[in-house]
């Protein structure tokens, strides 16, 4: 259902995803949720598990953020954690349209596994001595994401600012679904 969606403002489209950080030990998780439009990530939560209540916690941090009125359709790919009672009955509570991924290609789920990217890659350590430690590093990240870091896929905007606009953005990225050939046709009379 998302795939082909274009938000035209923020809070009409997020994606979710799970992905998980390195600690000295063992691993702790992070759930992401992030506004399609603008880039920007709308809940967060470090975890010590996958569980379904570490993600509620994400998800009421992005829902204290949309307006009460807005509907806003939450994509993600069939992880256990979004098929969930409690998180399907909480985004239904508000206003939200719910979407998953078809054929677990990451490719469906491309904006999120993208930010994933973007954050390990650039922000978050290799690795953290524990979880709270982790957290509070993160949690700086998510900032510096937020509120400093430009985007090329946003026109080399930051994503706080785009949050707070609306309209067509310029896009700047590299389209990895083959576009369908169109078929032409003879305008021409015999």
């Amino acid at each position: 259902m998302a795939k082909d969606f274009v938000p035209m403002k923020a809070h009409e489209l997020w994606v979710s995803d799970i992905t998980y950080i390195p600690l000295k030990n063992r691993f702790a998780y992070l759930f992401l949720i992030t506004d399609a439009y603008s880039r920007k990530i709308v809940g967060h939560y470090v975890s010590d598990d996958m569980k379904v209540s570490s993600a509620v916690v994400a998800l009421k941090k992005a829902i204290a953020q949309k307006p009460m009125e807005t509907i806003v359709m939450h994509h993600s790919d069939r992880g256990i954690q979004y098929c969930s009672t409690e998180y399907v009955n909480l985004l239904q509570q508000h206003n939200a349209i719910i979407s998953m991924t078809q054929s677990g290609d990451p490719l469906e789920n491309a904006i999120a596994e993208r930010v994933n990217g973007i954050l390990k890659t650039e922000l978050i350590s290799s690795y953290y001595d524990d979880i709270e430690q982790a957290a509070q590093h993160i949690n700086r990240c998510v900032i510096i994401y937020n509120f400093k870091r430009r985007h090329s896929s946003l026109n080399w905007q930051i994503p706080a600012d785009v949050h707070l606009q609306k309209g067509p953005q310029i896009r700047r990225w590299k389209n990895y679904y083959p576009t369908p050939k169109k078929k032409e046709i003879n305008m021409q009379e015999p």
